[in-house]
């Protein structure tokens, strides 16, 4: 498929997961073909980073479900917390666990998944969740962590063949096969596209993170996860997120900046960072 492929086959209102983790392999071609798209009215589902800013920034969002919104150095993605602020969203705010707690849940086809998680905050109680008692000797009260359905889920992945066989690599792959599995439909940008990955990489095959049958459709966009790092291919461009971050501040008027975060194309958009070759040189975070 090509990425606006992908996005003729979301529609308006869509519960929509978005995997990676804050400025860590998020498919960003992806959401920058939703910003180009009249797509409207969606829940998003996402550890955000600048995909959940971007698309708080743009007016795309209704719902936001969501455990952090975060560029690392920059803690606060800032178009987001403008959203919030203004009391443009509606929101859920998880713990960490708790939202992951949700994705099983809807990839194991519960209506929720008990949990300690959350037990002693106010999230569940800002959330609208319930309790239930064990049914065994124990009696534990623990958080009913409902399940968190999703219509459609995006993904960027190291490498996939055209069936949908995915590899991901890097000392963490986040919970992107849960977003997978939870999904009705899992679409995936890839760096690297090939028709059968068997042939080409038979070694690997543990880096196939999710069954195919759970992937619906593949793109090949090389660099689509900027400017949000890809290892072992690039790392984060931080240059990029502090210009973004600072045309957050006052006035911080997406529609004056869209074009030079977005871009017309996907190529007009990477031509304003050097290119391909200037992402592929971005060096790896050392932490």
């Amino acid at each position: 498929m090509s990425a606006a492929d992908i996005v003729a086959q979301l529609d308006d209102g869509m519960t929509l997961g978005i995997g990676g983790w804050g400025p860590r392999r998020k498919p960003m071609a992806l959401v920058r073909e939703i910003l180009r798209s009249d797509l409207k009215d969606l829940t998003v589902v996402a550890y955000g980073g600048a995909d959940v800013g971007m698309l708080c920034a743009a007016g795309k969002v209704r719902k936001l479900v969501f455990a952090f919104v975060s560029l690392d150095a920059i803690p606060l993605e800032p178009w987001f917390r403008k959203s919030r602020e203004s009391g443009a969203l509606e929101v859920l705010e998880l713990d960490e666990g708790m939202f992951q707690w949700g994705l099983k849940a809807a990839a194991f086809g519960l209506p929720f998944l008990p949990a300690r998680v959350g037990l002693g905050t106010d999230l569940a109680e800002l959330g609208g969740l319930k309790t239930v008692q064990s049914p065994y000797a124990d009696g534990e009260t623990l958080i009913a962590m409902p399940a968190l359905k999703l219509d459609a889920a995006l993904l960027h992945v190291n490498r996939s063949d055209w069936r949908g066989n995915v590899h991901v690599f890097g000392p963490d792959v986040y919970y992107d096969e849960w977003f997978a599995r939870a999904a009705a439909k899992t679409y995936v940008s890839c760096e690297e596209l090939v028709d059968r990955m068997e042939d080409h990489y038979p070694d690997q095959a543990q880096a196939n993170i999710v069954e195919r049958s759970f992937i619906s459709g593949v793109v090949e966009i090389p660099g689509g996860a900027h400017p949000s790092s890809m290892p072992p291919h690039y790392g984060w461009d931080m240059k990029a997120f502090k210009a973004y971050a600072d045309a957050a501040r006052d006035p911080g008027d997406w529609a004056a900046v869209q074009d030079r975060f977005v871009g017309a194309s996907e190529t007009a958009y990477c031509d304003t960072f050097g290119g391909k070759e200037a992402v592929a040189a971005l060096p790896l975070p050392i932490f």
